[in-house]
């Protein structure tokens, strides 16, 4: 089963979106934070989706205590 997608409390960079991303995806936060990147180069709402994301995804210490988890 997959982990449930939230942000860690560890590995973060800037809000550990990448880093919940590649948890949940089974993959590196390293290889999703390069993959975001090259996303950015290309035309559409990357980073609103991040920002979204940010806001959307609960933190993992939240989650912990009981709130939703996506």
């Amino acid at each position: 089963m997959a982990a449930a997608l939230v942000r860690p409390s560890n590995n973060r960079m800037i809000a550990g979106v990448c880093a919940g991303l590649a948890r949940r995806f089974g993959t590196t936060p390293r290889t999703m934070r390069v993959l975001f990147m090259v996303s950015c180069l290309l035309p559409g709402p990357q980073f609103l989706v991040y920002l979204a994301l940010w806001i959307l995804l609960p933190s993992e210490d939240k989650a912990a205590t009981g709130a939703a988890a996506w």
